[in-house]
């Protein structure tokens, strides 16, 4: 097929299948503000928000979700995924206000003689009913084929008569379903061939997981077989191994195939963050496009050639996803390394010096200590005897907390040699001292930047004495940095973090 120019729609399935994955439940206002940002910024072209029929706090959300989408006359981009069921699901789905149902139905021999015990007319039958019923409820009809990848591999027959049956029913478009993430690239594009050319005039869409770490790779396929539409869920999101990950999917239609889509690059880090939080699984820091270090340079020799001719980047540009290509520093690292990050800072040293600070880079890294950007001053500070400049130092403070007891933080901290002391409570010790932190800054005109993420890393295998790294990332205004603290006490290590993060504020 020629795929210049092509263009594919994007189904977001995060809402529900994401939701499928261990742990995740997401609330009202979460699902909400998921959905808005994944239609007004991401610009995804559909997105399915629920299961039909799946609890009555369940309804209420979606009521919520279409409620906001008729005002903003994006009704029809939300889709509910339902079941055979004759009246129940258009019933729920027209009560929620949708006006989508995407039917799941049997695309295996096995599923349905197995699962349903059910002959295939007698599913039909089924399906005819619960279709025709929503159909006069002002409902659009999209059909799952649970299970196609299998049913396509072990009973083509099965799959060509049921789609021949359902294309006679009021349905405009059929997901082609690998639900067990079964399919290799070359299946995918055999797979969907079959189907392209057995029904060509049928709106087929590819639904990928990610069992065997392919699902990308057979979206790519799969498009390049002829369907017209690719589901996918942010970070990944879904049952077992996860689904199509949204922003490798996209990245990888548009570099390799040169498809287009509605999908709007520069969000797509915004909404993983916020998916990230919302589901609490936190993503692995060398996740394509969205990991924390995917746009990091570690060793040296990088470094100097990025400097020299940018001879280490790729097209998978920072910039394109609204974010910063950076250097580390550890026992990897070179000059050129730490050129750039202080290149970042604003700073300029001295060959003496930043000699000395390169030594010291390498020795932390070497101890494993974790060093970022914003630590150099700090080193800097020390390695040139002017620790003394300090601008705001915490003399002292005590957290007390326990079981049934409302958790207290009492500060003395100095600012422009004035002594402050306030005290503070808290859902937690470290809540307490921010609370207590917070009053300080509010008497000297200062505030405090919000806190996006607090990670504690203790070494694998470590004991009970083990040092901890806290790493706390802070948000003020348009600008994100990192803060480290390090001690065998993981309050100790937060509040050196924290520490760091008001001497960098106030410089």
């Amino acid at each position: 097929m020629e795929e210049k120019n092509l263009e594919i729609e994007i189904l977001d399935v995060t809402l529900r299948d994401g939701e499928q994955t261990r742990g995740v439940s997401f609330n009202t206002e979460e699902k909400l503000n998921i959905a808005k940002y994944l239609l007004l910024n991401v610009k995804a072209k559909r997105v399915e928000v629920a299961s039909a029929r799946v609890s009555k706090g369940e309804l209420s959300t979606v009521k919520i979700i279409t409620d906001w989408a008729n005002k903003e006359n994006l009704i029809d981009r939300i889709e509910i995924l339902g079941f055979v069921d004759h009246t129940l699901t258009p019933d729920w789905i027209y009560e929620s206000g949708a006006r989508t149902l995407n039917l799941l139905t049997k695309g295996s021999l096995r599923h349905l003689t197995l699962q349903l015990k059910k002959t295939i007319d007698e599913h039909i039958s089924d399906i005819e009913k619960t279709v025709n019923y929503s159909s006069k409820k002002g409902i659009r009809n999209n059909v799952y084929l649970e299970d196609w990848s299998n049913g396509y591999l072990h009973s083509p027959e099965y799959v060509e008569e049921f789609v021949t049956k359902l294309l006679k029913l009021p349905i405009q478009k059929i997901f082609l379903a690998d639900t067990l993430g079964v399919l290799s690239p070359d299946e995918t594009f055999r797979g969907v061939k079959f189907m392209v050319d057995k029904f060509p005039n049928t709106h087929f869409e590819f639904h990928g997981h990610n069992d065997y770490s392919l699902s990308v790779a057979n979206c790519l396929s799969a498009t390049k077989a002829g369907v017209r539409g690719l589901h996918v869920s942010v970070n990944g999101l879904g049952e077992r191994a996860g689904n199509s990950p949204l922003e490798a999917v996209v990245t990888a239609l548009h570099d390799k195939m040169g498809v287009k889509t509605n999908i709007n690059e520069t969000e797509i880090t915004s909404v993983s963050r916020l998916v990230e939080v919302f589901s609490g699984k936190r993503i692995s820091d060398n996740r394509p496009i969205v990991g924390q270090d995917v746009f990091t340079q570690t060793a040296g020799v990088h470094a100097d050639g990025d400097k020299k001719a940018n001879l280490y980047a790729n097209p998978i540009l920072p910039e394109r996803f609204g974010r910063k290509r950076s250097y580390a520093l550890g026992k990897l690292a070179g000059k050129a390394s730490i050129s750039e990050n202080l290149k970042q800072l604003g700073m300029v040293l001295s060959p003496e010096l930043e000699k000395k600070l390169l030594d010291k880079v390498i020795e932390m890294g070497d101890a494993g200590i974790n060093v970022t950007t914003e630590d150099l001053p700090f080193l800097i500070a020390d390695l040139s005897g002017k620790n003394g400049e300090r601008k705001f130092i915490l003399d002292s403070w005590i957290v007390t907390s326990g079981k049934g007891v409302l958790p207290i933080a009492s500060i003395t901290a100095k600012y422009h040699n004035k002594v402050f002391k306030e005290s503070g409570t808290g859902d937690g010790g470290y809540d307490a001292f921010m609370d207590a932190l917070s009053k300080i800054a509010k008497k000297n005109n200062f505030s405090l930047p919000t806190l996006v993420d607090y990670y504690v890393r203790i070494p694998p295998g470590g004991k009970t004495s083990a040092l901890v790294e806290t790493i706390i990332t802070w948000e003020k205004g348009e600008d994100t940095f990192r803060t480290v603290g390090l001690d065998s006490d993981q309050l100790t290590a937060a509040v050196l973090a924290t520490e760091k993060m008001i001497e960098l504020l106030l410089r």
